[in-house]
This record gives C-alpha cells, structure tokens and sequence, in this order.
C-alpha cells in the first residue's frame, strides 16, 4: 500500500511559478511510476505529467510542455512537479497518482493510487 500526500499548491499570479510536492509513504514507492493529473470545475480529470520509476522517461500533456518539470527524489520518496509561467487556465485541483504496473496511461482510470489533491488557482 502506498498513500499519497500533495502540498504546493496556491494563489498565483500568471507568469509565476509554484512546485507541488507528492510526499509518498512505503519503501516500493521507488518502484512505482508517478503521475500528475488535475481537474477544473466541471470538466473532467486531465492528465499532465507523468514519470517512470527510474525517472529515465517522462511524459507531458501538449498544453504543459516546456513550462512544467516533473522529477523525483529517491531519497525523500517524493515526486515533484515543477510549475513555470503559469496561465489561467492552469487552475485546477492537482492530484498526484501512482501505480506499481508500469503505467504512463493519460487514462486515470490504470492508475491505482491517488492523494487528496491540492488546489493552484492562477490569476489574470
């Protein structure tokens, strides 16, 4: 069993930066690949990031490349991802999810751990 707890999330103003941090329990989390995933009110959950367990291949939606950074510290058992030049239309709860099957899937439904979320909201 793994459990899954984000923090970083906030008030920003467009063009600003956040990090949000998905702080893992259980020594086979290193093993899991770990995903981003948000959702806006009333739409549906979105994929955003993805990273495998060895962190060697990475996975971003088109909206979000070459503005976020998904990484990982082995050390800490915690995923990161990295928010740059933030718009609008980032806003969304973000949840971190991680399975031990492999999966980059942009589908949620393969992914079998999920934390709480936690809220980014970017301003104009």
């Amino acid at each position: 069993q793994v459990q899954l707890v984000e923090s970083g999330g906030g008030l920003v103003q467009a063009g600003g930066s956040l990090r949000l941090s998905c702080a893992a329990s259980g020594r086979t989390f290193i093993s899991y690949t770990t995903a981003w995933f948000r959702q806006a009110p009333g739409k549906e959950r979105e994929f955003v990031a993805a990273i495998t367990a060895t962190g060697g291949s990475k996975r971003y939606v088109d909206s979000v490349k070459g503005r976020f950074t998904v990484s990982r510290d082995y050390a800490k058992n915690t995923v990161y991802l990295q928010m740059d030049n933030l718009k609008p239309e980032d806003t969304a709860v973000y949840y971190c999810a991680a399975d031990p099957g492999g999966t980059m899937s942009s589908d949620p439904k393969p992914w079998n751990y999920w934390g709480q979320g936690t809220q980014v909201i970017v301003s104009s």
